[in-house]
């Protein structure tokens, strides 16, 4: 498989990793749109939200409660974030396994 992301998680591409667990990683993007941008990545390749089966849901609750755990570690909660998931090349997709954009307003030193 040539996904940029699933390299990423198999340690084939550097990345600036900010937050890790068994089910789920995040690292900076490289084309920030926010002081803070990371990007939060579940583990097994999913290529877009609407490809998850109702089985696969818990994927989305492992993805909430680690962006909740790095928003409440470094404080973001007080200066407010955003979370976006963009679906298809329509909705602004451009690498096609599923990812959460937690941006932020205030800069992290990470």
């Amino acid at each position: 498989m040539d996904c940029i992301f699933c390299k990423i998680i198999n340690k084939q591409m550097p990345a600036s990793i900010v937050y890790e667990d068994e089910d789920v990683i995040a690292f900076k993007d490289i084309h920030p749109a926010a002081p803070t941008h990371m990007l939060f990545v579940p583990k097994k390749h999913v290529g877009r939200l609407d490809d998850l089966s109702p089985d696969q849901t818990q994927i989305i609750n492992n993805i909430y409660s680690s962006i909740l755990s790095f928003v409440n570690l470094h404080g973001l909660k007080e200066s407010g974030f955003k979370v976006q998931v963009n679906v298809g090349k329509g909705g602004g997709q451009v690498v096609f396994h599923l990812h959460f954009h937690l941006l932020s307003n205030k800069k992290l030193e990470l």
